[in-house]
């Protein structure tokens, strides 16, 4: 029988254990979290994209529940944590020595251009159209925006989150 899950071909055939084992053993330092008010359909989009990228634990702040079929299936190769809200998820990020970057482009944020982002970084977007909360703006050790050029206010957070977590990868992971 043909193994039609969406896994790249050294993973086909492969189980589902076997994957992760090998995935948690050279994926990268960097983590993401989404913020989970609203259920937003984008959450799978950007858990798939942290799977390609490599990226091995993922947060949900908030809600439990979300939209999965963006996903592809992709979040049953990562580890998920759900904290209940912003203070917990900042204690688990304090005891994990990791560094909260938010991503918005709000008052306050800096340009992603002249940005370095820590290594320890967890990168931390909000929903569609609302962003991040105002508690987790401040909860933020730095909030990064993404240069724009043309005439809409933003882009989609499933699209900038693609392009933060490789900007982190070509800073960490791709210099020579």
């Amino acid at each position: 029988m043909e193994d039609t899950r969406n896994v790249v071909d050294k993973y086909k055939d492969v189980p589902m254990n076997e994957i992760i084992d090998d995935l948690d053993s050279h994926g990268i330092e960097l983590e993401i979290a989404i913020e989970n008010i609203e259920r937003d359909f984008n959450m799978g989009t950007i858990v798939r994209s942290a799977n390609a990228f490599g990226v091995r634990h993922v947060h949900v702040i908030g809600r439990r529940q979300w939209n999965k079929r963006g996903a592809m299936m992709t979040d049953k190769y990562l580890h998920i944590y759900y904290h209940p809200d912003v203070t917990e998820f900042a204690r688990a990020m304090e005891e994990g020595n990791k560094i909260i970057i938010a991503v918005d482009n709000i008052d306050g944020s800096e340009p992603m251009a002249s940005t370095v982002l820590p290594r320890n970084a967890v990168l931390v977007f909000g929903q569609e159209g609302p962003g991040i909360s105002e508690e987790l703006a401040t909860t933020a050790s730095k909030i990064v925006a993404i240069e724009q050029f043309g005439s809409t206010r933003s882009i989609n957070v499933g699209v900038a989150a693609g392009i933060v977590m490789y900007e982190w990868i070509r800073q960490h992971n791709l210099r020579k």
